[in-house]
This record gives structure tokens, sequence and C-alpha cells, in this order.
């Protein structure tokens, strides 16, 4: 009796004890965060301003800075992204220097080993030496006020403790370094698209190549030129590409959206309540914790006026936002801005031949440092026109020309926007930009509004870049780079509208200008270019609804032909109700859209098996997912039509395949017992927007990863939403009227998980509500001396 007593008493004196420790635990934790939270209030001496700067930050960490020096302004801004997001910034010079081993080890050294064939840290200093003297002396303040701001950390970043790490002092070349990694998030350094399109072209049957990989189609939406017409049904016969000896195969699609890019247009003065242009900008990136933004504004020297917007920690520029005259966003081209060239090599493989004969490789040495492992040295072969960076699929070697590579394609020119007083001042920027390309779109006071693209465009010789082709013979080679006068541009189009979402926004000789490295289908596009055709006047909350659009526009065929499938077929009676009474959006609530949905990408998957089997003899693990961004027009074409021919031959019937691959789809939704009224979009579209560590960590998600909260929104519709990718920010600003702008944002200001600003603003970007680009009543008021 008594050891029956003692032993229940003991369990809870063990139960008292571990909650006692995991008490301790939780205020070590605490007190440890908290030595490296930045600091808000107070007057700090830097020794290194000419005047005082003062940081104003209102409840939601939206900071404003004061200052009658830019250069001093610039300080603050380093100061700032130093104290709430070094980690970030440190993560962003590392990415493009293929330096992030060192900090976190061989789990990096893949990652490392194809980014530092680029030397993109050499390319940084070079172009920072090429800065003009007013520029590289504002990036020299940043510069000295990201060190001065780590310096007053009461304790390292967090994130760098837990590494077992020490955060190394920034540099001007690191600034370059973080517009780099932008180049490695919106363009492939390997010029992925061209080497597929190129061996699909090469190697499929010209009309089953012409029918799955059309240049466009019915969805698109251009600002220039029509929708081209419908694809023509092929001759050959799809099982020709088997051989009887290879299975199958069958690789899981994706959608094909599913792509880092943005959305945002401009209405001119015609269509608003006082004559001034709004403009409206969402950048759609992967999500993690922070935000990839800051919010931060200054005053512009020797104005009234205030330059807002959102800032990329690490440098000191406003990417996009509001000078009070114009405002600008962003989104990617999808152009063509590198070109892949096969190499012709002598003998023995030593040597290429180039326009002046046979030349031997400039051979540099990179050292790749590894946390806790030995260095390896990373040998890089050079030509003439850039780096080798792969194979094509005979095994020649590929060199790449790409304007990341010149100095053209990266500097701090995006810092004139602060000064132009107009949209068509803006648009002449346009060229002299140093970004990855992007479609820029503006809007004036004065009701203005234009498009061009942001980022220098190479003159092309003796070829349209289309596909890799040898440069040996001199005949193909660039010539510079487009003037202003070359440039594509629109500027105040009879519509008062101007539209962009990485689809093909030109026609004839622009878009031979522009080209074309896998443009995304046209349906988000089409959809924004009508929103803003069913209104003829225009709020900030009119555009703000057209962001929040989620109307699913581009799968009502699909959903009416599954209906049509599961007509009069009993076994599939509550899944047709469901279908039926989907809501016709990308509702976190609706089950019929979830299954409409994943019922198209499941057909995709097993109508073009038979060409993913194909392509894998020449390109082994060769995935259509890089490359199908126009095959909706030859897979609707396959489900309506029915062409027995392009019958996937595992397969006796287009019925058959139809049924199996909305079988496929509800046996992967029933997988986690739920019952299906409750296999929502929501389940699948759930938020996973976490800390980078927190993949090796996963403890890390306990005090830093967003709420997982069901999510409405998903690819071909303007509110694109993944569970961790997405709209990284909203923006809808009328230049001049910044007091009634809107501005989301995922996440918050703040990378610390104890910072009153960690989360601050998340919520209102979850749900859609208004939330303003100003900042607002002051809470925290701190001053640099």
């Amino acid at each position: 009796m008594a050891q029956s007593t003692s032993l229940p008493r003991l369990l809870m004196r063990i139960a008292m004890a571990l909650a006692a420790l995991l008490i301790l635990l939780t205020l070590a934790t605490w007190l440890w965060l908290r030595q490296s939270l930045p600091i808000l209030e107070g007057t700090l001496d830097t020794g290194a301003l000419q005047a005082p700067v003062t940081i104003r930050r209102d409840a939601q960490g939206i900071a404003q800075i004061e200052s009658e020096d830019r250069n001093g302004a610039a300080f603050a801004l380093g100061f700032l992204h130093a104290q709430e997001r070094f980690f970030q910034m440190d993560l962003l010079r590392r990415n493009s220097a293929g330096e992030l081993a060192a900090l976190v080890g061989s789990a990096a050294l893949k990652h490392d080993r194809e980014v530092r064939v680029h030397q993109f840290r050499k390319r940084a200093e070079r172009n920072v030496a090429a800065l003009p003297k007013a520029q590289r002396l504002l990036l020299q303040q940043y510069v000295k006020g990201v060190n001065y701001g780590l310096q007053q950390l009461g304790a390292k970043p967090w994130e760098y403790a837990l590494l077992g790490q020490e955060p190394q002092p920034w540099t001007e070349a690191d600034s370059m370094l973080t517009l780099f990694s932008m180049y490695l998030t919106l363009q492939s350094p390997t010029g992925q698209y061209e080497q597929r399109d190129t061996a699909l072209a090469k190697l499929l049957p010209a009309d089953l190549y012409q029918f799955f990989f059309p240049a466009g189609g019915s969805w698109d939406a251009p600002l220039i030129g029509k929708a081209r017409g419908p694809v023509s049904l092929p001759q050959t016969d799809i099982a020709s590409l088997l051989s009887d000896d290879s299975p199958i195969a069958y690789h899981r699609m994706t959608s094909e959206d599913m792509i880092i890019g943005s959305n945002n247009w401009v209405v001119g003065g015609a269509l608003t309540a006082d004559g001034s242009a709004i403009l409206a900008d969402d950048m759609h990136l992967g999500l993690t914790v922070p935000n990839i933004w800051y919010r931060a504004s200054w005053r512009i020297p020797g104005t009234d006026r205030y330059q807002r917007g959102a800032t990329l920690p690490g440098g000191p520029i406003a990417v996009v936002g509001s000078n009070g005259l114009v405002a600008w966003g962003f989104t990617n081209t999808g152009g063509d801005w590198g070109d892949l060239i096969p190499l012709e090599l002598s003998d023995d493989g030593s040597q290429y031949r180039t326009p002046d004969g046979w030349r031997d490789f400039d051979i540099d040495e990179e050292t790749i440092a590894v946390k806790d492992g030995d260095p390896e040295t990373l040998e890089v072969r050079k030509t003439i026109w850039g780096p080798v960076v792969g194979e094509d699929y005979t095994s020649a070697p590929l060199a790449y020309r790409w304007v990341a590579h010149d100095i053209e394609g990266c500097n701090l020119n995006l810092l004139r926007m602060e000064n132009v007083k107009s949209a068509k001042e803006a648009l002449d920027l346009g060229p002299q930009l140093g970004i990855p390309h992007q479609n820029l779109v503006v809007g004036d006071t004065d009701g203005h509004i234009g498009w061009t693209v942001g980022g220098a465009i190479p003159r092309r010789v003796g070829f349209d870049g289309s596909r890799s082709e040898s440069w040996a013979d001199g005949t193909r080679h660039w010539d510079g780079y487009l003037t202003v006068a070359e440039q594509p541009r629109v500027y105040d189009p009879p519509s008062h509208r101007i539209w962009t979402a990485n689809a093909r926004t030109m026609d004839g000789k622009f878009l031979d200008i522009m080209g074309n490295q896998g443009y995304a289908l046209g349906a988000r596009q089409q959809q924004i270019r009508d929103d803003l055709f069913a209104h003829d006047q225009f709020s900030e909350k009119d555009l703000l609804d057209i962001q929040l659009d989620d109307r699913a526009v581009f799968l009502q065929r699909w959903q009416q032909s599954l209906l049509t499938l599961l007509d009069g077929d009993t076994n599939y009676r509550d899944v047709r109700d469901q279908i039926e009474q989907w809501g016709d959006r990308a509702s976190a609530d609706s089950v019929g859209y979830r299954i409409v949905r994943n019922y198209r990408l499941k057909f995709i998957e097993l109508a073009t098996a038979p060409v993913v089997t194909y392509m894998r003899r020449f390109q082994e693990g060769f995935r259509l997912n890089p490359v199908n961004r126009q095959i909706e027009y030859g897979a609707w074409a396959m489900l309506a039509d029915e062409p027995q021919n392009l019958l996937n031959p595992e397969f006796e019937s287009w019925h058959a395949l139809k049924l199996a691959a909305l079988d496929a789809v509800l046996a992967e939704m029933s997988k986690d017992g739920r019952p299906l009224s409750e296999q929502t979009w929501g389940v699948e579209n759930t938020a996973q927007i976490h800390h980078p560590l927190a993949r090796a960590v996963s403890a890390i998600n306990w005090f830093t990863a967003m709420p997982a909260e069901p999510l409405s929104g998903d690819t071909h519709m303007p509110r694109v939403q993944s569970p961790n990718s997405g709209a990284s920010e909203r923006m809808v600003v009328s230049p001049g009227h910044e007091e009634r702008a809107i501005f989301h944002m995922a996440t918050g200001q703040s990378a610390h998980p104890l910072s009153p600003f960690f989360g601050n603003g998340h919520e209102d970007w979850v749900k859609g509500n208004p939330s303003p680009l100003e900042k607002r009543e002051t809470r925290y008021e701190l001053t640099l001396r």
C-alpha cells in the first residue's frame, strides 16, 4: 500500500520539477532574446553624422526618418536595417556571393557551387568602384549606419548565437550583392527556360512542340497587340514517343503560374475623383519570417515631400513607393535577358572557338568556406562571353551571356526615382536602372501614367535570342544596350489604364526586343484587365478590391467539364455536389474549388506523361513544370476534343483518364481521414510562413512562425496565394495623396520575436483590411547625433 501511495507522489514531484525546468528554460530564453532587441527610444551619439537625425515609429513599426541631409537619412536607414534585419541582410549577401556554407555548413554547398561560377562578389566590388561620386558617398554612409546599428545591439542577433557564429561587418559590395540576390530570385542563373525550350524544340516532333508549347493563346491580355489564336491538333501519335521497354514517367504537376512574379496596374487622372493617377502594386515572392521588405520613409532634401515605400534591407533605396509627385511599382517581365551559347570545342576539349580563332578557357579558382568542414576549391571556366554554367542535351558546354554580369546590370540608379517630378521623367530612367528587369509602371499627380522596362536591354545582332546558338563565327553577338528612344514604352494610353502580371505585355517589334523567357499564362493579367474595364471611376479601395479578387474565372470551364463528366454517375454524387457549389472562387472554405483546381493539374500530369518520358531519354530528371507556362492550351484541347492520337496509351479512353485523374485527387484529399465536406481549399492552402533556420531547427517555429491560417486565393487570379508564397506586399497609392494610401505586408517590420513590431500588420495582410502606407501616430522616437 505504501509503495502505491509513494509512486503518485514521485510522479507528481517529477512533473513539478519538469514544469519548473520548463519555466526556467522559457525565462532564460526570454532574457537571452531580450539582449538583442533593437533600440527604439532615446539619443545615441554616433560620431558619424553632420547633423542630428530623428527616427519616429508608430505602433506598427513604420519608420519615418527626419533629416535635411540625404546621406544622414541613408545612415539612419542602415541603422534601422541592421537593428531589425541584419541576419536577413547577411543571408541575401551570402546567397548571391555563394558564401552560405560558411554560415550554415555543408547543406548549402550545392547552392554555393552553382552560384559561385558567377563570381558576384568580384562583380559587386567592380560595380561599386564604377558608381558616381554622390551615390558612392551615400552608400558609404548607409554602410556606416549598418555597422553602427549592429554594434549598438546589446547582443548579436539571436540567429548567430544559435549557429555559434559571429556576424561580419557590412561592406559597400554587400549592398550590391543584395541586388544580385534579387537576380537569382527573379531570373535563372543557368538560363533554365532557354536550355529546356531549345531541347524541346529540337527533339520533339514539330507539331507536338507547337501544340504543347505554344507562344500564347486566348488568355493573353497584352498592353499592345492581341490574344493569339487556338492551337492546332497535331497529327503525330503520342504513343510514338514511347519505347516498348520504358515505363511511362509521371511527375507531379504544380501550377504553371506558381512562379515568382507580381501584379501591378495604374489608372490615369481621367478615371479618378481628383485627377491624380492611382497605382496598385503587389510583388509575389516567397514568404518567410521576416518579410523581405522593410517599410520606411524619409524627407526628400530641399522639399516638403517624403519618399515612402518598401526598402530592401541591405540597400539605401526605396524599391517601390511614392515620392509625393510620382508613384511606381514593379512586376517581373518574363522577358529574355540572357543567352546560352553552346561552345564548339577543340578535339581535346581545352579550347573553344571564337570569331578570332581557338582560345583557351580562362580558369579561376574560388575557395568555398564550409562551417565545421574543410574548404572546397571550385574551378570556374570562363569565356569571352561569360562563365560556363552547364551543358545542353548534347553535352556541349554552355557559356552564359547575362545582363547581370555587366556593370549596367547592377547599380544604384533607382535612387534617382526619389527626385523625378513626372511619369515621363520616371519612364526615362528605365534603361538606366541596374535591377533585374521589371515592368516599371508609373503614375503622377497630374494624372499621367506609363509603362516601360526597368533594366538594361541588350541589343542583339544576328539572332533573336529565342534559342541557344553558337557565337563562334561572329555573326551573333550583343552590341551594347538600347537607348531611351529604343526602349519599349506606353504613355497615357487612350483607355487610361495600364496593367501587367508577368505575362506577355507587348507584340511586334517590342516583343522582339524583349524576347520570351517563359511568360506566365495571361489568365491573371486578363482578369486584372477585365476588372479595370468593369469600372469608369476608381478610388484606392477599388484597386485594393482588385488585388483581393480571388474569383476562379480561369477554372470555370474546367468546373463545367467536370460536372458534365460526372452527370448521372451515382458513385460521385457527393463530389459532384461540392463541385457544383464551389462558389466560383478560391475561397478557403470551398471544397469544390480544391477538387477542380487539383483535377486540372492531375489531368495534365496524366495526359502529358508520354512527353516527359520521351524527354528523359535526353535529359535525366526532365520536368514540365519549368517550361509548361502555356500548357493550358494543349491541355484544354485534349480535354475538350479528346483526340485519340494524343491519348496516353496506359488508358483505354479519355473518359478513363479523366476519372483516374479525379480519383487520384480524391485519394490524396482523403489521406488525413477527414470527410469530404471538410476537405476545403484552406486545408491545403494553409499558411506556412517560417523563419529560414526553421528548416534545420523546427523548434524555431515555436516563437517565430506566423499563424497557420487557411488562406484564400491561388494562382491564375489577382489574389495570388500559396502556403509560403504570394503578395509580399500590397500597395495602392495616389501620389500627393499618401494619407489615403494602403499598404499590406506579410509578417511584420522586425525579425525579433520580442519586438513590438513582430507580426504587426500581418492580420491586415491575411484578411485584406485596408491599412496605411504612411506612418501614423508616433509611439517611439530615437535621435541619432
